[in-house]
Parts: C-alpha cells; structure tokens; sequence
C-alpha cells in the first residue's frame, strides 16, 4: 500500500475495510485502522462489540473467518500466512486469558519462542545474558523464569509473563488483548510499567481494554471506539476520559441508529 505521498507504508500496521464471521455470523463489519511503528493505539468498546474478535483475526486464528478486506505488515498482506509465519514475521498477541502449560519451565518456553522468532537456535550463553537484562529491565524476579508456565500462577503474574515474553521476542507490532482484565491496582501498576518500558520507535502497540484505568498508566497517543463491528469514533486520550465520565451509553446511543439493520453481535 502507498500513502499521499505514494511511498509505500512499510511502517505502518494497516487494516482496511476488514469483515470477519464466526460460524457464519458476522462480528467485524469492515474494520480500518492504521498504526504507525512508535505509536501506541487504545482500541475501546463495550462488551460484544468485537474486539477480541479483531484481535484473533489479525494474529490467524482459524476460528475468525475474514470474509473481506486486507490486513497490511510490512507492506505485506498478511491473510494467506498462518500464526506461527505471522508471529516470526514481527506480530504478537498477548492474550486476554493466558493459558497454564504445567511441566514446561518458563525459562525454557522463553528460548524455545526466541529461537523460533530468530529463526535459528540461541546459545544459551547468549540466551541468558538477553534473558537477564530483559528481567531487569521489566524488575522481574529471576526466579520467575523457573516455574512452570503461567501454572499456578496469580492474574497479575500471568499478564507479567506475557509481558516478559514481549520484551523478549521484540515484535515490531504488539497487539495486547485486555492485559488488565482481572488485575488488581498493584498489579496493573506492574504491568503498565512493563508496557511502558518498550515503548519506542521500532514498536507498534494496540492495546485492546474494556476500561479507561490502564490509559492512566499507559497513555495512547490514540484512542478508538469499537462498536458493533466497527470503529465508530477515534480521538485522543480525551476520548478514553471522555467515555470514563459517560460510560458506553452514550457511544450506543448516537450509533446504534446508524448500526441498526447492519446485524447483531461479536465475540
């Protein structure tokens, strides 16, 4: 794709007129967005509106069936490739629900993930040394790296690992699927931090939330609202304390006219 000035957008994460169905039912309902490499995009909405749903699509899953539209990396349509090409590629996801994997060692989850992101194997020399200062740069504990992934694991230590596992793998674009689901103050802190410290100019992050309260700690440089399959309104961070002070009710009623007739529900 090319901008105005017709170069092409290499650094720009790109989604046009996306549709997405599960088991037939449309949930996406032509979705457009564009984030650039250094920015980071809040995507808002109310429950149902389909954001997990964009979140899934963008990263593979076969579960979402894109329908219609493209989604751009790299200057690259990214549709005919599968999860695994899409994550070594530069994207990742971190889940809304982190997934226990008792017996496999975090420490060893995390190289087996570097070598796959790298394309080739990581000495451990080299491993541990990245591994060492990506622990102190998010102020983890080492010995979190020992236990068993996300196995027994708190809210707050789960969304830490996916975290620990961003600042590792380095992707170029960063989609966080409501990283402060579930997390107490304390925790959201923590995690906020983390997210904060891998801010820069060679990343671009959509973070994916429910609520303002992470945009506290984290500030968007934009700010969109997902309604009913599409992004109804984008602003700045005034948005997010705009829909803060109001709640959701006053996003659906301006565009629920507009959505109606144009199908219900998401995921």
């Amino acid at each position: 794709m090319t901008g105005k000035d017709g170069v092409k957008e290499a650094n720009t994460f790109i989604i046009e007129g996306l549709h997405v169905s599960v088991e037939d039912k449309e949930i996406l309902k032509g979705v457009d967005l564009a984030v650039k490499r250094g920015e980071v995009h809040a995507l808002m909405g109310p429950n149902g509106s389909g954001k997990s749903t964009l979140a899934n699509a963008i990263m593979g899953h076969p579960r979402y069936k894109v329908t219609k539209g493209r989604i751009l990396f790299k200057g690259e349509d990214i549709l005919g490739l599968t999860p695994d090409q899409r994550a070594r590629k530069g994207l990742f996801l971190a889940f809304q629900y982190p997934l226990g994997i008792p017996g496999v060692v975090m420490g060893n989850f995390l190289r087996a993930a570097l070598k796959a992101r790298r394309g080739e194997d990581v000495p451990i020399r080299d491993f541990r040394k990245v591994l060492d200062e990506t622990l102190d740069l998010l102020k983890i504990d080492p010995s979190f790296v020992r236990r068993y992934v996300n196995d027994g694991f708190s809210g707050g230590e789960k969304k830490k690992a996916e975290v620990l596992q961003l600042a590792l793998l380095k992707p170029e674009m960063a989609i966080l699927d409501e990283t402060d689901s579930g997390l107490d103050i304390d925790a959201l802190k923590v995690v906020a931090e983390g997210i904060e410290a891998l801010r820069g100019p060679e990343r671009g992050m959509l973070l994916i939330t429910h609520y303002q309260r992470i945009l506290n700690y984290v500030r968007p440089n934009v700010v969109h609202v997902l309604y009913d399959g599409r992004i109804v309104k984008t602003g700045g961070p005034e948005l997010a304390q705009e829909l803060e002070k109001q709640g959701y009710e006053w996003i659906i009623k301006e565009f629920a006219p507009a959505a109606a007739g144009a199908g219900k529900g998401a995921t």
